[in-house]
């Protein structure tokens, strides 16, 4: 597709309203002629596809619309033929309208019932912990420990990068991997455009933060939303154990090939930390500050971007000051914009009281260099202080709601009967008490918790009819052809062609979607083969993710970003090419790793 082509965006309305209309003509003509299984298996196909394909081509259709639309096809495709032969049908004809009642109370107005449908546990667990982590963001405890750890380095950035990758792919594990992406990529490009590395290198570091993210984060269930589908579908077998054991060495050996390669782009570039601008020095506290004031976080090219019309014939010059490292307050003096339109910048950009002395500061220190810059400074030092002891008391909260947080993850790994979503609620609440107080920091993390759970909400339907699916026997005749091929050519070949197809298969649709369809076959094998499977199967759904723009919901983040903040003509045939050799290197350690397991296994 052309990048000068306009994006076509299909009316979710009609698209819904199409649905319904062929839901009800398709449910009439079940009654007399009841379609066969492979009609389901054939529509949930088509939705997979039609996901990937709306997803990348000029017309586009909300991805909500679509997977809502297609349950009530497949719903009404799905009804006639099990209705005949249902449980519920004879328990009707027995009891009369107390099975049915007792039929809907079970399956949609208990946790269980809802779990078996649309994986109600692990979906709300989603929803707790995206608010949860929002709410950490807005502490801006990575920029604090990053800063920390550039200070310790000397503003070498090889090093800075590897702690911060290697932090992040820790806490994927645990936490959200979409919200680490976001956190990483604005934290990474910051130290990126200090020490004015190439865009080709800045580009290449924002993609590889989909492996740090998904791959890298694969050593534990709870970050990634695939791992937690996997393990619903195959509890009680992949317990926290199976990810240690078996995720672990994929994950550190996939942290190694990224490090290696990003130290290829990055090596000898340093961060001069004795010209480093006053506001970059004190970033965590700026970018609390601006969620405080403006109820908001902007780097300094997104900022410009918004009020490019302020800066008018200055723009271009402006922006690439910036995107040298220049920060914005110098490039903005430096290009002569009028001093009105730069207090209104700065004031939006800050706030308002800091507007005077933050242009003044600039102007001395960048336009005559006189002793008034020092006054200027100390002033802003002042002002920082008290943004400070806020962060840092919210920081320590955030620090204390982990113990909650952790504690009832492990009281649920030993006993199921507390759910999963109470462990990221409990830890949202406690958070949240670090920003109670703070209104537009407040509102800025529930909005964000919201659009990014919002990304998930097309996942039940799916789950729905995948579950609809496994009642037609789908998933009975898979296991069984899997059964066989291991008897025939062996259980590491298998293990092998899962783990291609699966990586193929999440480069062009969702790795969740990968995760609950491919998890479904392994039931009824050996312990033993389950969890070598299993191996197999996250490493290829995460790699897959990775390899394509829309692969997962961290390429769809990481991607956006690129064409918004640093090239705009950025296609996806230059993310593939990128990508390939990264994804290539793992698959070759991942097949490595299989085949040792596989030899381990005999």
């Amino acid at each position: 597709m052309s990048s000068k082509s306009p994006i076509v965006e299909l009316s979710p309305l009609k698209f819904l309203a199409g649905c319904a209309v062929l839901a009800a003509a398709l449910f009439a003509w079940g009654i007399n002629h009841p379609f066969p299984p492979w009609v389901v298996a054939l529509e949930v196909l088509v939705t997979i596809v039609a996901l990937f394909v709306f997803g990348s081509i000029r017309y586009r259709l909300d991805k909500n619309a679509l997977t809502y639309g297609a349950a009530l096809i497949i719903v009404a495709t799905f009804w006639n033929g099990w209705w005949e032969s249902s449980a519920l049908r004879a328990d009707i004809r027995e009891q009369g309208s107390r099975a049915f009642a007792e039929f809907v109370r079970e399956n949609f107005f208990t946790l269980h019932g809802l779990d078996q449908l649309v994986h109600a546990d692990t979906m709300l667990f989603i929803l707790g912990l995206t608010f949860f982590v929002a709410v950490i963001a807005q502490t801006r405890l990575l920029e604090t420990i990053s800063s920390a750890v550039l200070g310790k380095t000397n503003g070498r950035l090889v090093p800075t990068v590897a702690a911060l990758t290697a932090l992040v792919a820790f806490s994927s594990g645990i936490l959200d991997g979409v919200s680490m992406i976001g956190l990483m990529i604005r934290t990474l490009v910051i130290m990126l455009f200090l020490a004015r590395v190439k865009e080709e290198a800045a580009i290449f570091a924002v993609m590889v933060s989909t492996v740090v993210t998904t791959v890298c984060g694969m050593w534990l269930a709870y970050g990634e939303p695939p791992n937690l589908i996997m393990k619903a579908n195959l509890a009680p077998y992949l317990d926290n154990a199976f990810f240690l054991r078996y995720c672990l060495p994929a994950a550190v050996g996939s942290y190694l090939i990224v490090f290696f390669n990003v130290r290829r782009r990055l090596k000898g570039r340093t961060v001069d930390l004795a010209k480093l601008d006053l506001l970059d020095r004190h970033t965590a506290d700026v970018r609390f500050l601006q969620a405080k004031t403006h109820g908001e976080v902007k780097l300094a090219v997104e900022y410009l971007e918004e009020h490019r019309d302020s800066v008018g014939a200055h723009h271009a010059a402006v922006l690439e000051r910036l995107r040298e490292g220049v920060p914005l307050g110098e490039a903005l003096v430096n290009e002569q914009v009028p001093r009105e339109t730069r207090l209104e910048l700065m004031g939006g950009f800050a706030s308002k009281e800091l507007a005077v002395t933050l242009d003044d500061y600039y102007v001395h220190v960048y336009g005559f260099n006189d002793h008034m810059a020092d006054e200027s400074a100390k002033l802003l030092h002042r002002a920082l202080h008290g943004v400070r002891g806020q962060r840092r008391l919210a920081q320590r909260i955030g620090a204390l709601s982990f113990v909650p947080f952790v504690g009832l993850l492990v009281a649920h790994a030993f006993d199921h009967r507390i759910p999963l979503f109470a462990a990221s609620f409990a830890g949202f609440a406690a958070a949240f008490l670090g920003i109670a107080m703070l209104p537009k920091t407040r509102t800025l993390a529930l909005r964000e918790a919201r659009h990014e759970f919002k990304e998930y909400l097309f996942l039940l339907p799916l789950f729905l009819s995948i579950t609809l699916l496994q009642k037609t026997g789908l998933f009975e005749q898979l296991a069984q052809l899997l059964q066989t091929g291991i008897e025939t050519i062996g259980a590491t070949q298998v293990a092998w062609a899962q783990f291609g197809f699966a990586t193929l298969l999440s480069a062009l649709l969702d790795n969740n979607v990968v995760a609950d369809f491919a998890s479904r076959a392994l039931h009824g094998l050996d312990v033993g083969f389950l969890h070598f499977f299993a191996l197999a199967q996250i490493a290829g759904y995460a790699l897959g993710g990775c390899w394509t723009h829309i692969g997962s919901a961290q390429s769809v983040v990481a991607y956006a970003y690129i064409q918004r903040e640093i090239n705009p003509r950025y296609t996806p045939f230059q993310w593939i090419k990128a990508m390939t050799p990264v994804v290539l290197q793992i698959m070759v350690f991942m097949t490595a790793l299989i085949y040792i397991e596989g030899r381990l296994l005999r």
